[in-house]
This record gives C-alpha cells, structure tokens and sequence, in this order.
C-alpha cells in the first residue's frame, strides 16, 4: 500500500510574530525537514508590491513557489484576499502530479475573503482529492463555511474517492468537526491517532485546536505537532504533519 505524509501550516504570510521579522528562508527550511509529500498552505503571500522595498530580505515571487523550489515539482495556489499591493490566499505543494485545481470562494462576508483551493493529485495511479481551507475568525461564518465545504465535497467528489482537507479551520471550541465527519464519513487524523484533536496554537505553547487534517480512504500510521523550539520563531500557528497508508 502507498504511505505518504502531509503537512498543514498557517505560515502567517512569511512574517514572525506581530509582523516583526521576515521569516520565509527559516520557514522553508523547517518545511523540508518534514520530508512531507503533500504540503497545505494557509495566509500565503502571491504578491506584494512593497514588502521587497521595505525587507531587503524579502525573497522575489510567489511564497508558494520560492517554499516549493525544486524540492515540490508541483504546486497550485488559490487567490482568495485581493487588494492594491497584491493577494494572498492558499496553496499546496506536491511531489506528485497535480491533475487539476479549482479555487472557490467560500467567504462569509467581504470583510473577510476565504477560500477553498481543490487539487485532484495522483498517486499510485488513483485521483487523491486534496482540499486546502481556511475558515473565518467568527463563529457563524465558520458554519457557513463548514455548509459551503460540506456540499462542496459531497457535488464535486466522488463518494467513494480517497480525500484529505487539511488547513486552519479556526475551531476554538471543536464544533466542525462532528459535521465533517457524520455528514463526509471523514476523520481527523489525531482523534484516529491519538484520541484527540490537535493543539496548533499558539506555536510557543499550543493551548487551542485550530488546524486540521481531515482524511477519507486512509489510515493513519503516525501525526506530530511541530511546535515549540525552532518553529515557535516562525508563524502564530504549529505546523501538523501525518503519515497515513493510501486503502486501494
């Protein structure tokens, strides 16, 4: 059977804390020790007309495309937030063939511009579905967000289809994750692992479950917080990575 390992990581658009230091160069560094095979980004810069100006440190291009340099051969991003010096938005990176994208918008209002990126991946000769999310910072939107994901997969997938959506779901209380899993037959990947949920934020000492990684048509062999120490330098939020076996 095909054994992989994904990763999710809010990377706080390649900033530290409060917006303090440029953090991009460490930031890839730390997502290559992951050696993960498909990677889920999250408030990642496409562009920015005056961040280069103000950093001399600050790397040229997309975020998505200096993190995956020649270390992902594939990589998608999904523009969600536009304004006069650029966009941000998701993206995903991938050793393996990514066979199409889609980017849908699933904001709950214009103050707050979210996304849903899908990359249809191949891998041992089957369609992967790999949904990248990021839900709003208030609880009604989150609903409606977690609606919008719901009817997404359930018109766009096959139901037989092995699936993984992984992002920063903002789920202070835990209260998505009974809906995702009842309403897609999808699980997370710490309850399966380890009992409970992961514990993603703030990345100095991770009190709240915030991000997830959500499977179907896996089993999980293994999944790891990374916070604290080098990470706790980077972004507000840990990075969660997993290893599951693909079922054929």
């Amino acid at each position: 059977m095909q054994t992989i390992t994904v990763a999710t990581y809010n990377i706080h658009k390649g900033f530290s804390h409060f917006n303090r230091r440029v953090v991009m160069h460490e930031l890839r560094e730390r997502l290559r020790e992951l050696n993960a095979d498909i990677v889920f980004l999250q408030e990642v810069q496409g562009q920015h007309l005056l961040h280069a100006r103000r950093f001399a440190n600050y790397p040229e291009g997309a975020q998505h495309e200096y993190i995956a340099d020649r270390r992902w051969a594939f990589f998608a991003y999904g523009k969600n937030a536009v304004y006069a010096a650029g966009h941000h938005g998701n993206a995903m990176l991938s050793h393996y063939p990514i066979l199409r994208t889609l980017n849908t918008d699933i904001s709950a209002h214009r103050f707050e511009r979210r996304g849903l990126l899908h990359c249809e991946i191949e891998l041992a000769g089957l369609r992967v579905h790999c949904l990248c999310a990021h839900f709003g910072l208030f609880a009604k939107g989150r609903r409606a967000q977690t609606t919008a994901l719901i009817e997404y997969v359930r018109n766009e997938i096959p139901s037989d289809a092995a699936v993984i959506i992984a992002g920063d779901f903002n789920d202070w209380n835990n209260q998505l994750s009974a809906a995702i899993s009842s309403e897609l037959n999808m699980h997370d990947t710490f309850q399966l692992n380890g009992g409970k949920v992961a514990r993603s934020f703030p990345a100095r000492l991770p009190v709240f479950c915030l991000d997830r990684i959500y499977v179907r048509g896996f089993a999980v062999m293994h999944s790891e917080v990374h916070a604290g120490a080098a990470w706790q330098r980077l972004s507000d939020h840990a990075a969660l990575s997993a290893t599951l076996q693909l079922h054929v």
